[in-house]
């Protein structure tokens, strides 16, 4: 992992989208800036998706990424036309991040969780209380877009640092 090396969480919504961006190092993270990319609720869907995609690569420009941070789909959704649209608006995002030539990660919603934890299962509070202790906030991460960003830029980082920590052979015996 690069010294400064910035990572942005990013997570869909049609309405609001929520972004984080982190930089790190082999043993630190610090928030650069969090927030929401918001579109026009009134607007037509292919207007929003434009407005999203717009938003988040004037961001990715700003801060220029070593990699995008984006939570899996799932499908058991219990409303399917929900997937559906957030499937829209991940697309654009990945398809801004491929514009920038910048790497996309997704990682499942448990392993996000358990990776800022240790529970596969944590609550939204859990999450944001541990975003605060990580990042040194004053009061925890809101609204939920931006806490989950967040969450994703995190877990990225404790995967990157893991993974120069075995690579450094640090856990031969």
């Amino acid at each position: 992992m690069a010294e400064g090396q910035r990572i942005i969480g990013i997570d869909p919504g049609l309405v609001d989208t929520g972004y984080g961006v982190v930089e790190v190092s082999r043993c630190s993270v610090r928030l650069v800036e969090a927030g929401l990319v918001r579109t026009t609720a009134s607007a037509r869907l292919e207007v929003r998706l434009k407005e999203i995609f717009d938003g988040v690569l004037s961001i990715l420009s700003e801060h220029l990424p070593a990699a995008v941070i984006v939570e899996d789909l799932y499908t058991s959704y219990r409303h399917p036309r929900t997937a559906v649209l957030m499937g829209h608006a991940r697309g654009v995002i990945l398809l801004a991040a491929g514009a920038r030539g910048i790497e996309v990660v997704s990682y499942p919603p448990a392993r996000v969780k358990k990776a800022l934890t240790g529970q596969g299962t944590a609550s939204k509070e859990q999450i944001q209380r541990m975003i605060q202790v990580r990042l040194g906030l004053e009061e925890v991460p809101e609204p939920d877009h931006v806490a989950d960003a967040l969450a994703l830029a995190l877990c990225h980082h404790n995967f990157l640092t893991h993974a120069t920590y075995e690579m450094s052979g640090a856990r031969q015996r």
